[in-house]
C-alpha cells in the first residue's frame, strides 16, 4: 500500500474500468449524488444486508431478512445476535444514503459507519466507531495484523487519505475493500465496513452499488487470505469483478425502469397545469393555435414551441386517471372529449 500512488498505480486496468462503468451507468448519472441509491434504497437494504451478512455466517435467508427490515418480525429459531447484525447492516446503509453528500474517506465516516456495524455486536461497547488498541488474530489464517496502536492509527489515516485521491470509482471501491481487511483498523466488523464503504464512490457517482449478491463465502475467503498470507490482491479483483456483474443484474430492471424527470416539464409545470385546465374547462379545441395563445407572454419565446407541443401530447394523452391534478372533474372532462374526438391537423 505504501507503494500505491493513486490516479498512477491501479489495482483494475483500464479495460476491466470501462466495463465496469458500462455495467454500472444508470439514468440518474448526471442528478445529484445519491439519487440512484435513493430510488432503489428498499430493494437494496434487503440485498446488502443479507449477502453482506451471509458472508459472515449469519443464517437468515433473504425472505427472513424482508420480514426484518421491513416488518421488524425476527425469523424463529435464530439467534438474536443475527438479526441484530441485519439491522444494523440497515442503518448504516441509511447512513451512507441518507448523508451522501457528507460522507467522505475520513475518520468521522468510517467511525460512525463502524459504530452503525457493530452496535451491541462487540464485546467492549467502548471499541464501537474506535480504532483498535490490542492484538488481533484471523481465524483460519497465520497473518497477524498490526498490533501497535500509533502505527494502526497511521496506516488508516493513509489509506483514507489515498482513497480520496483515487480518481476512478471502481478503484476506490476495491482499494478499500482490499486494504481494510488487511489492516484491521478496528476490534472487529472490519470486513463489514469495508463492503459497505467499497459502495461509497459508487452511491457518490450514481452508480449501481455492489451488493455481494450471489457471491460464496469460500471465494471470499479465498480472496482475503490471498491478500493476508500472499500479499496477492487478484483473487479479490476476480470476485470484485464478479460481485458487480451479478449486483447490476439484480437492478437492470430497476435501472430501465426509474425514468428521470424532463427539466423542460419541471420548469414550466405550473404553466402547463393551467394552460391545459383552461384549455379543457372552457371547451377548447385541443389545437396548436390555441395553446401557443394561451401560453404566449408566460413562455420565453425560444421555449414556446416545444412548450405548444408538450401541451398538445398532454391534452391528447388525458384520461380519467390523469384529470385529477388538473382540477378538472369526470363529468367536464366527458364533455370535452365528447367534442374534441379527432386530433388537430
Amino acid at each position: 500500500m505504501l507503494d500505491y500512488n493513486p490516479g498512477t498505480t491501479w489495482y483494475l486496468d483500464e479495460a476491466m474500468r470501462n466495463h465496469l462503468h458500462a455495467l454500472g451507468r444508470t439514468p440518474a448519472d448526471q442528478r445529484p449524488a445519491g439519487t440512484f441509491a435513493r430510488d432503489i434504497l428498499d430493494r437494496l437494504l434487503i440485498d446488502l444486508s443479507w449477502a453482506s451478512s451471509r458472508l459472515e455466517g449469519n443464517t437468515y435467508s433473504r425472505l427472513d431478512t424482508k420480514n426484518l427490515i421491513e416488518f421488524g418480525q425476527r425469523a424463529e429459531g435464530k439467534p438474536a445476535e443475527e438479526a441484530q447484525m441485519i439491522l444494523n447492516h440497515k442503518q448504516a446503509i441509511e447512513l451512507l444514503v441518507d448523508h451522501t453528500e457528507d460522507v467522505a474517506f475520513d475518520l468521522y465516516t468510517f467511525g460512525n459507519l463502524h459504530s452503525a456495524l457493530s452496535e451491541n455486536l462487540m464485546s467492549d461497547p467502548a471499541d464501537e466507531g474506535r480504532l483498535r488498541r490490542r492484538t488481533v488474530q484471523i481465524s483460519g489464517s497465520v497473518f497477524l495484523p498490526l498490533a501497535v496502536p500509533q502505527q494502526i492509527e497511521e496506516y488508516f489515516r493513509l489509506i483514507l487519505e489515498k482513497a480520496a485521491l483515487i480518481p476512478d470509482p471502481f478503484e476506490q471501491a476495491f482499494f478499500v475493500l482490499v486494504h481494510l481487511p488487511y489492516l484491521q483498523p478496528f476490534a472487529d466488523v472490519n470486513k463489514r465496513v469495508s463492503r459497505l464503504a467499497a459502495n461509497i464512490p459508487l452511491i457518490k457517482a450514481n452508480l449501481c452499488p455492489v451488493s455481494f449478491i450471489e457471491v460464496s463465502n469460500q471465494d471470499y475467503v479465498e480472496g482475503l487470505l490471498g491478500m493476508y498470507e500472499l500479499n496477492r490482491w487478484h483473487l479479490m479483483r476476480d470476485v470484485f469483478m464478479w460481485a458487480y456483474e451479478r449486483s447490476t443484474r439484480q437492478y437492470l430492471a430497476i435501472r430501465e425502469s426509474v425514468a428521470m424527470p424532463d427539466p423542460f416539464r419541471m420548469r414550466y409545470r405550473d404553466v402547463l397545469a393551467a394552460v391545459l385546465a383552461e384549455t379543457v374547462l372552457g371547451g377548447e379545441a385541443p389545437a396548436r393555435s390555441r395553446l401557443r395563445l394561451r401560453a404566449d407572454g408566460q413562455i420565453p419565446p425560444e421555449d414556446l414551441e416545444r412548450f405548444v407541443e408538450l401541451a398538445l401530447s398532454e391534452l391528447l394523452n388525458l384520461h380519467e386517471g390523469s384529470i385529477a391534478r388538473y382540477r378538472i372533474r369526470p363529468d367536464v372532462f366527458q364533455d370535452w372529449r365528447a367534442k374534441w374526438t379527432e386530433a388537430p391537423k
